[in-house]
């Protein structure tokens, strides 16, 4: 059986991107393995079939011969010239976390493990805590804050930064070449804005690369000292310069926080759109704050999806990938899925099992920040819970704009007005 050719959705319209819960429903209900027209990309959006995918790795392997997509770079024309960007100013980076398959993905697993261990993430608990509070009190008397820019964005990324050993003025700064990577593996770009987007990232690799070889020198305790300098048993070395900076852009900095922004971002939107929701919370936050977490991951779904390929014909819902081609898996669609969740589309605090979701993906590749992403989650609205009486949409202020991507999905701005809980 093939995908039914009846049905067209265009993903990559940005339009789509804006909501594209009810493309998704189509695509599970009559084509839930859909091969985008014109393409060798084949979308699964069932609950089922997206954990098919993401616990079968020798079907659905990370890695292939065509990885100019998957790494984001599009063509093989244009991959080539992204390459040959890095290689002429700076470094090519090699495949992530994401792009490796066991048994080398599971070696270099290991090692990041150990750096968010949960032993390690009790300790940076009371600072996610302290942060989130000083946050909100920072513009607390204002009646007013843009929610993303001003407490979203931040909380996430001090966090990662302070682990990492970047200075606290630095962070804005790698904010903008985190943002260039964002772009870059968005799909979205013309080829001239791509290659922008390839300088920046070299200029965070040259702010890096002193940082790499100052701490061969002298370690120290932060993670990005654990990064460069712990030795993989399997391989005999610790990671390289291309490695390295790989891993400084997606799993650490962009992996560390941006998902984490994009849930605090949505979270708070879908509080003021759902005040129901925000009063149940308010009544026993200890009782309810767990599930809203796990809901709002569910129902948003920061990841959106991310890449596998196919190994071997294999059926799916009754219909049938091609070997070689490339499986892009959504979460999202999973997510919302009426075969897997009860009413889906609501927010439930009384949700059983609400962390089944695939917000987390699933099987070796599930999120490795998770625990973190969790714990900022809860002490974000946390705070709000015990900041804010009631908050709403800064009248004529929103257009609620996603920015543009086929794998995530980012709130640009939310402008809100609240008003401060009275102390007591």
């Amino acid at each position: 059986m093939a995908s039914k050719t009846e049905v067209t959705v265009n993903l990559f319209d940005p339009a789509v991107q804006q909501c594209p819960y009810d493309a998704y429903k189509t695509l599970r209900d009559e084509a839930p393995a859909y091969n985008i027209p014109g393409t060798e990309i084949w979308v699964v959006t069932r609950y089922e079939d997206v954990r098919r995918v993401l616990t079968d790795a020798d079907a659905f392997p990370s890695t292939s011969k065509n990885t100019a997509f998957r790494a984001g770079d599009g063509t093989l024309e244009r991959a080539a010239k992204v390459a040959s960007r890095f290689a002429e100013k700076g470094w090519v980076p090699a495949p992530t976390l994401n792009g490796r398959d066991d048994p080398n993905h599971k070696q270099m697993r290991a090692m990041f493990n150990e750096a968010f261990k949960p032993s390690r993430i009790k300790e940076i608990d009371s600072k996610v805590e302290s942060l989130a509070y000083d946050l909100i009190d920072s513009f607390l008397a204002d009646g007013h804050c843009d929610w993303v820019s001003q407490f979203a964005v931040p909380l996430p990324l001090f966090i990662i930064g302070e682990q990492m050993g970047a200075p606290r003025e630095d962070m804005w700064q790698i904010k903008r070449w985190t943002d260039a990577f964002f772009q870059r593996i968005s799909f979205m770009l013309p080829e001239d804005q791509h290659l922008e987007m390839v300088d920046r990232e070299i200029e965070a690799q040259h702010y890096f690369q002193p940082i790499f070889e100052r701490l061969r020198k002298n370690p120290d305790e932060s993670l990005i000292s654990v990064l460069v300098n712990t030795v993989i048993p399997e391989w005999g070395r610790p990671l390289n310069d291309n490695e390295l900076h790989a891993e400084m852009m997606a799993d650490t900095f962009v992996g560390g926080s941006e998902t984490t922004t994009n849930a605090l971002a949505a979270g708070m939107k879908l509080l003021i759109e759902n005040k129901d929701v925000w009063h149940q919370l308010k009544s026993d936050p200890e009782r309810y704050m767990k599930t809203f977490v796990e809901e709002v991951v569910r129902l948003e779904s920061p990841v959106q999806s991310l890449m596998r390929f196919c190994a071997r014909d294999i059926e799916l819902s009754g219909i049938t990938i091609p070997g070689g081609a490339m499986v892009n898996v959504r979460f999202a669609a999973a997510n919302r899925d009426e075969r897997a969740f009860d009413n889906p589309d609501k927010i439930d605090l009384e949700r059983p099992k609400a962390g089944a979701h695939m917000g987390f993906g699933s099987g070796t590749h599930h999120c490795l920040g998770a625990p973190l992403a969790r714990r900022e989650l809860t002490w974000g609205f946390t705070a709000a819970v015990d900041r804010f009486e009631d908050m709403w949409f800064a009248e004529g202020k929103n257009d609620f704009a996603i920015r543009p991507h086929f794998l995530l999905r980012s709130l640009a701005e939310l402008h809100i007005e609240f008003e401060p809980k009275k102390k007591r």
